[in-house]
C-alpha cells in the first residue's frame, strides 16, 4: 500500500492537467431546496436507437411518482459507450417519450439541446468533472491505474478456474492493485493505456443491510472486487458515473432495473468513497413474457419480441394513453379497478405505490394490452377516434388518410356509431385496424370484401324476396323503435320465426358480413341512397 504522499504523488502523474478539486465542482451543484416529501428523480438511457416498451414503464412511473410527491424529473444521458451510440439517438429518446405524455423539468430536449441548471445532462460532456473525482480518490487511496490486458485478465480467469474460487479482480488476484511508482512510471514512459480501477477495501464474508422501497429490507454481502472506475479512454462506467451524477443533481431516489441489484454493493462502496449521501434505491423487475408454450416465464426481449420496442406501437397505431393505462395496471395491480370507479379521470390521477409492485417481475400481457386498449378506444368521442386515426394514417397509410381527410363529416359519423349509450362498442385496440370500421362504408373498400354465405339459412331466392319486400317498407326517416316494428312485421309476414333471419339478409346485402355494429345505425350514417343502391345490387 503507497504513503499518503506518493499518493498524491501518483495522482499528479496520472491527472497533471486536472487543477480542481471535487470542492471546487460542489460549489458549481448548490444544494436543492426541496420542501418535505418532494422527490427528484432522474431517467438516464443510452442513445442506442432502441427505447424498449420497459423504458416507458420506468419513465412513466417516474414522472407519476414526481407528480404526486412534488419535485423535479430529469432526463440524463448515458452516452459513454460510442460503439453502441446511433446518430440522432437522443431526439428519438425524447420524441417516443413525449408521444407517451411523458415530460421532464431538467435535461435533455434533444440531440444537443437541454435545459435546467445542474448539467450538463450529457455524460460525454461531464469528462472533466469524473476527472476531477478520480483523481481525488487516487490521492485519499482509493483507486489506482491499472495496465492489465485482456489476455492477462483471461490468464487470471483460467487459473481461478482451475483453483475453483471465485472469478474476478480483486485481492492478491488484482497485480496493480499494489503497484510500485516506478513501475507505474515505467508504463506511462512506454505510452502504455491504463484504467482506473477502484481499491476496494470490503470484505466478500462482511454482510449489510439496507433498504429497496420495492424489495423491502435486504442483507448484501460487501464487495470487494476492484472495478473499473474510469476506462482507457477517459469515459466512466456506469458504476463511477452513477454517485457522481446522481449526487451532483440532487437524486434522492434511483429507480432503474433489477439488473443493477447485483451492484448495490459496490455501489454503496462507492458512495462512502466519494464522501457522498446514499440515496433511496428501488429496482424495478423486468417485464416479462410466457414462453415455451406458457409453461416458463422470460424477460421481455428486444431480440425476440417485436413488442417490446416501443415502436411497434407507434407503427401499429396503439393509442399511447391505453399503453400507459396498461403500464400502470402492470405496476400496480388495483390501478383497473380504480379506472372503473373512476370514469372519465385521466391515468395520472391515480395514487402509485412502490410496496405494491411485482418483487419477482410483473407478467407482459399483450392480450391484456389489447383489452385496455380497447376499453381506453371507447371513452373517446367520434371526433377524438377521427382526429388520432388521422394522426396514425398520415404516417403510416396514406389511402385511408386521405379518405378521411376527404370524407370528414361522414367519417365522424361511422365512428360515433354504438359510441353513445349504455352498450358501447369496443371492437377497436389500434388505429391500424382502423379501415375495418370504414370499409363497409365505402364502397371501393367493400368491393374487396368477399361476401358471406348465407345461402344454408336462406336461400338465394328467398334472401331476394326479403329484400324487394323490405325496399317497399324502407324509410330512412324511421326511428329505431318504427324501423325494428317493420322488420318484424316483415318476418311475420313472409313466415320467419325470427326476426334475426330477416335482420341477417338485409345486413349482409348492405355490408357482405353477418356480423356489424348496429344495423340500424349503420344505415342511418350510410343514407337513403347508398342503402338503395346496395339492396338493389344484392337484388341484382
Amino acid at each position: 500500500m503507497r504513503t499518503p504522499e506518493e499518493n498524491i504523488q501518483l495522482a499528479n502523474m496520472l491527472f497533471p492537467e486536472v487543477k480542481e478539486t471535487p470542492e471546487d465542482i460542489e460549489k458549481k451543484y448548490p444544494k436543492r431546496e426541496l420542501k418535505k416529501g418532494e422527490m427528484v428523480l432522474r431517467f438516464a438511457p443510452s442513445p442506442t436507437g432502441f427505447l424498449h416498451i420497459g423504458s416507458v414503464f420506468v419513465s412513466l412511473i417516474d414522472r407519476i411518482l414526481t407528480n404526486q410527491k412534488g419535485g423535479t424529473f430529469i432526463l440524463r444521458i448515458e452516452d459513454t459507450d460510442k460503439t453502441r451510440e446511433v446518430e440522432g439517438g437522443i431526439n428519438m429518446i425524447v420524441k417516443g417519450l413525449e408521444g407517451f405524455g411523458i415530460s421532464f423539468d431538467e435535461g435533455m430536449t434533444g440531440d444537443d439541446k437541454s435545459k435546467g441548471e445542474y448539467g450538463p445532462y450529457l455524460q460525454s460532456k461531464r469528462l472533466d468533472i469524473y476527472k476531477v473525482y478520480a483523481k481525488d480518490m487516487i490521492v485519499n487511496g482509493n483507486a489506482y491505474p491499472c495496465f492489465i490486458t485482456e489476455e492477462e485478465l483471461g490468464e487470471i480467469r483460467k487459473k481461478q478456474e482451475e483453483m475453483g474460487v471465485r472469478t474476478g479482480y480483486y485481492g492478491n488476484w488484482a497485480k496493480w492493485r499494489n503497484a510500485s511508482l516506478e513501475e507505474i512510471q515505467q508504463k506511462l514512459n512506454n505510452g502504455e493505456k491504463f484504467a482506473i480501477r477502484l481499491y476496494s477495501t470490503g470484505n466478500m464474508e462482511n454482510s449489510f443491510k439496507m433498504q429497496d422501497l420495492i424489495k423491502g429490507n435486504v442483507t448484501l454481502r460487501e464487495n470487494d472486487v476492484d472495478t473499473i472506475l474510469l476506462k482507457s479512454d477517459g469515459y466512466p462506467t456506469y458504476h463511477f458515473a452513477h454517485p457522481i451524477d446522481d449526487t451532483l443533481m440532487g437524486i434522492t431516489l434511483v429507480t432503474r432495473a433489477d439488473e443493477w441489484f447485483a451492484s448495490l454493493p459496490l455501489h454503496v462502496e462507492l458512495f462512502k468513497k466519494l464522501g457522498f449521501e446514499l440515496p433511496q434505491y428501488c429496482h424495478f423487475s423486468p417485464l416479462q413474457k410466457l414462453d415455451n408454450e406458457g409453461k416458463s416465464r422470460r424477460k421481455l426481449s428486444k431480440r425476440k419480441d417485436p413488442e417490446a420496442d416501443v415502436q411497434y406501437y407507434i407503427d401499429h397505431g396503439y393509442p399511447k394513453e391505453g399503453v400507459k393505462e396498461y403500464l400502470l395496471n402492470v405496476a400496480n395491480s388495483n390501478f383497473y379497478d380504480w379506472k372503473v370507479q373512476n370514469p372519465g379521470k385521466i391515468s395520472t390521477g391515480f395514487v402509485l405505490k412502490l410496496e405494491k409492485f411485482n418483487k419477482s417481475g410483473a407478467l407482459f400481457d399483450i392480450v391484456k394490452l389489447d383489452d385496455m386498449c380497447k376499453d381506453y378506444i371507447a371513452t373517446l368521442t367520434a371526433q377524438q377516434v377521427y382526429d388520432m386515426a388521422l394522426e396514425w394514417a398520415e404516417v403510416y397509410n396514406k389511402n385511408i388518410a386521405e379518405l378521411l381527410k376527404n370524407n370528414r363529416e361522414y367519417c365522424i359519423n361511422i365512428f360515433n356509431i354504438e359510441r353513445e349509450g349504455n352498450k358501447i362498442r369496443k371492437d377497436l385496440v389500434k388505429f391500424e385496424d382502423i379501415s375495418t370500421q370504414l370499409d363497409i362504408f365505402f364502397d371501393e373498400l367493400l368491393e374487396k370484401e368477399p361476401v358471406d354465405d348465407i345461402s344454408e339459412k336462406v336461400s338465394k331466392e328467398k334472401q331476394v324476396e326479403i329484400l324487394k319486400e323490405y325496399i317497399q317498407v324502407y324509410d330512412t326517416n324511421d326511428d329505431q323503435t318504427q324501423w325494428f316494428e317493420k322488420v318484424k312485421v316483415l318476418a311475420s309476414k313472409l313466415g320467419y320465426e325470427k326476426v334475426g333471419d330477416v335482420a341477417m339478409v338485409i345486413r349482409v346485402a348492405l355490408t357482405h358480413r353477418t356480423k356489424s355494429p348496429d344495423l340500424y345505425q349503420v344505415m342511418k350514417v350510410m343514407g337513403k341512397e347508398k342503402v338503395m343502391q346496395r339492396l338493389e345490387k344484392y337484388i341484382g
